[in-house]
This record gives structure tokens, C-alpha cells and sequence, in this order.
């Protein structure tokens, strides 16, 4: 099977990886890529956003499957072109990528599947925010209703910031979705789903602040680690029943069935799981994470959920033991990134317990690998437990050295530490 990726970020680089232990994979085609998936599959230039230069490349690289990494190009509709080309493709279609897209789309899904998530208002008039606020409170919820790579969410008890970032969005013509603020740990659960067969992977928790103990604004995602030693088997099930097929089920009620992967974000309250975000793809740090404890074949996966037969293919196995993902980021991330300094000590290494998989990089024409985005690279530690996952990520980082760079020293510590609890 010729398979072709379609991002240029460290999940497309996990997504290579994992696809290079599969042995049905015959060839791995990366469009745009990045420095270091070049290393490991042949990358192509490819405008991602554009169904049209999506088919044709694939067209001409013989691809059996076409995997889309990304939210946008899902969004705009190229899983639609692809598959119109009669290209088996995973990733859903744009009328099912809107469970993502559009928050307002995904509350009335939920709304009409049964499923927990939290009170929300849509505000689209700057004279009705105030009044809106007031319904809210005392820990504000502000969200962009669209894509914000993660970053358009402000989680606040400071009523003023709050109305400074919903103001900030209206003024830029963004509608603004007010939620409640949900209680309790959250996790990220990833599942396949093809129709209404739901395949669920390892849960996995995200850290999205830029600092040390949640502080600071929000990133798209600076580590993540899998799997959760605090969170319940029976509980995953109950994600998978009550939340994932309803909702999977609902979207094939409404004629765009999903086909893809469905990442539930959830809060663990006291009532039970609580959904705070849908999103339309693998997640992105965490799928560096789950990944790297998947033994099944990656490709077989994807393409069974691509060509509708999820359904027949054996359950995922995995790996015993942990993963822990570090993101190394440029300086000023989450706001405009340096980019252009040369990064040390990010080349291959024979110690398969510590990866270091690109996100911002290129390479100069002198050869030298340099920062190219905000989040640069992700560094992952696999051990027999947390701890030592952990122990093995940072000691990898320990050997990058990338001017004015920065990462959290935390990601998994309150779970080896024994300090987070489900409210009950």
C-alpha cells in the first residue's frame, strides 16, 4: 500500500513513523513535510488547502490511501475531492469536519445525541456581550465559534479579560461561543470511526498552557503523555457509549456520516465525562504520544477506516509501559515565533526509547536545521511507567539546544505524583 500524508507537523511526523513499522506500507509520501519526515518519507511540495492539488499529487504518486493530518484542509473539503477521485481517504467529509469547524454545529449534535458538554451561548453582537458575560461566571469560558489552532480560548475568573478577548474576536468578525466552565481532570480520547463503528485508542491528557503548573495563556498543545493512570477502564467505556457512538451515530442521522478519526475532549467531573471540544483529526501532541505504544499496523487501521471496513479489523494493541510527549517551542510562542536559528542536537539516535519528532523546522541551503514555526519539535519518552517515560523525554531534550527555546518541565508530573483526582 503507497500511502501519502498530507501536513507538515510533528503528528505527520508520528503518523510516518508509525506507518514505516507497518509492513503492508510498500511507501510513504509526506505533502508538504517538514526537515525531519524527509528523512523518512519522500516529501513533495503540495498547497494542503486545495482538493485539486491534493488528487493531483496523489494521482501521480499511485496512492493507495491519502491520510489528512490537519483540521483545515478537512474543514475546506479535500477528503471530498480525494474520495471523488475515487482515492480512499482518511479523514471526513467537510460537512462532517464541521463537528470541529463550527463549535454551534458540534453543541446542536450533542444537543441531539444525548451528550453532556457544558451551557454555551453564541454571541455575534458586540452590544450583547456584557449582557451575555453576566449569564456566565465567576471562571469565564471564551472560545472563537471556528479553527484557532487551540489558541482562541481564554479560561479566565477576570470578567475584564474575558470581555477583552470576546470584544477582541467580534472586532475581527469572529462570532464568540460563552461556555460553562466544566469541572474535574481533562482527557483526550481518540477513536476511529467509520459510520456508526466507533474503535477507540489509548486516552491520552494534553497540557495546553505555555507554562509550568497550567500557566499563562493557552498553545496548541506543549506536551501530552498516555496512557492515564487515574482514569478508570470503565470509564473510556462509558466515553465510547455515551458520548462517541451517540454522536457518530447522530451524524450519520443527519446524512454526513464520519470516516476518520473523532477526538473527544472531555472534562471528569463529578456527574460523569463532560464533552468540552470535538475535534475532526488525530490531535496534536498527543497522537505523538498514543502512537508511540501502537503495535498494530497503522496502515491497515486507517485504511480499513477509509474503505468502510473498521468494522472487521482486529482492536488495536498496544505496547505496555508509557508515553510522554515534550514540545520544544521558539522563542515568544504562543505569540509571533522567532524562526531561522539553527537546532543542535535533534538528529537520529540509536536509543528507541527517546524520539525527537519535527513540527517547525526546515533545513537552510547550507544544510543546517533551522526553526521554522512556533512549536518546533516534540521529544518523546517511552519507559515502563510515567516516571521513567518522563525521565527519558527530558533527558533528550537535555542534548537540543535551540537559542531562546522553551518547554514545560511538568507534562505528566501531577499523574506520576499522584495529585490529580476525579471529583466524586
Amino acid at each position: 500500500m503507497r500511502v501519502l500524508v498530507i501536513g507538515s507537523g510533528a503528528r505527520e511526523h508520528a503518523l510516518v513513523q508509525a506507518l514505516r513499522r507497518d509492513p503492508g506500507v510498500s511507501a510513504i509520501y509526506a505533502a508538504p513535510g517538514n526537515a525531519g519526515i524527509a528523512q523518512h518519507a519522500q516529501v513533495r511540495p503540495v498547497d494542503a488547502s486545495s482538493g485539486e492539488a491534493v488528487v493531483a499529487l496523489a494521482t501521480e504518486l499511485s496512492a493507495d490511501l491519502v491520510v489528512i493530518g490537519p483540521e483545515v484542509p478537512l474543514v475546506l473539503g479535500v477528503a471530498d475531492a480525494v474520495r471523488a477521485a475515487g482515492i480512499a481517504c482518511f479523514g471526513p467529509s467537510a460537512a462532517a469536519a464541521r463537528i470541529e469547524g463550527s463549535k454551534a454545529f458540534a453543541k446542536d449534535v450533542m444537543a441531539a445525541a444525548g451528550v453532556r458538554t457544558a451551557h454555551s451561548e453564541i454571541v455575534d453582537n458586540p452590544a450583547d456581550l456584557d449582557a451575555a458575560l453576566d449569564r456566565f461566571g465567576p471562571t469565564w469560558v471564551v472560545k472563537d465559534d471556528g479553527l484557532a489552532a487551540g489558541k482562541g480560548v481564554v479560561v479566565t475568573a477576570d470578567r475584564l479579560a474575558a470581555r477583552d478577548h470576546g470584544a477582541e474576536l467580534l472586532e475581527q468578525g469572529h462570532p464568540v461561543l460563552l461556555e460553562s466552565f466544566l469541572d474535574g481532570p481533562e482527557v483526550s480520547l481518540f477513536c476511529l470511526v467509520d459510520g456508526e463503528t466507533v474503535v477507540p485508542l489509548l486516552p491520552a491528557q494534553d497540557h495546553k498552557r505555555v507554562g509550568d503548573g497550567d500557566t499563562g495563556p493557552n498553545t496548541g498543545g506543549m506536551g501530552a503523555y498516555t496512557p492515564l493512570p487515574w482514569l478508570a477502564p470503565e470509564t473510556v467505556t462509558a466515553i465510547v457509549e455515551d458520548v462517541v457512538k451517540p454522536v457518530a451515530a447522530e451524524l450519520v442521522r443527519r446524512d454526513c456520516p464520519f470516516s476518520g478519526l473523532l477526538y473527544a475532549g472531555l472534562a471528569i467531573g463529578a456527574a460523569g465525562p463532560a464533552v468540552v471540544e470535538f475535534n475532526c483529526r488525530f490531535g496534536d501532541p498527543e497522537t505523538q504520544a498514543v502512537l508511540a505504544l501502537l503495535e498494530s499496523p497503522l496502515g491497515e487501521l486507517l485504511n480499513a477506516t477509509a474503505t468502510g471496513t473498521l468494522a472487521q479489523v482486529a482492536p488495536p494493541r498496544w505496547r505496555d509501559g508509557a508515553a510522554v510527549t515534550v514540545v520544544v517551542a521558539a522563542e515568544n510562542y504562543p505569540g509571533r515565533p522567532r524562526v531561522g536559528d539553527v537546532i543542535t542536537g535533534a538528529g537520529e539516535s540509536a536509543d528507541e526509547s527517546a524520539a525527537v519528532l519535527h513540527a517547525g523546522t526546515a533545513t537552510r541551503e547550507d544544510g543546517a536545521l533551522v526553526s521554522a514555526g512556533g512549536r518546533v519539535l516534540s521529544v518523546v519518552g517511552v519507559g515502563e511507567d510515567l516516571s521513567e517515560a518522563r525521565d527519558r523525554a527530558y533527558e533528550r531534550i537535555a542534548s537540543i539546544k535551540l537559542p531562546g527555546s522553551h518547554f514545560r518541565t511538568d507534562i505528566g508530573l501531577a499523574a506520576v505524583e499522584d495529585r490529580i483526582t476525579v471529583p466524586g
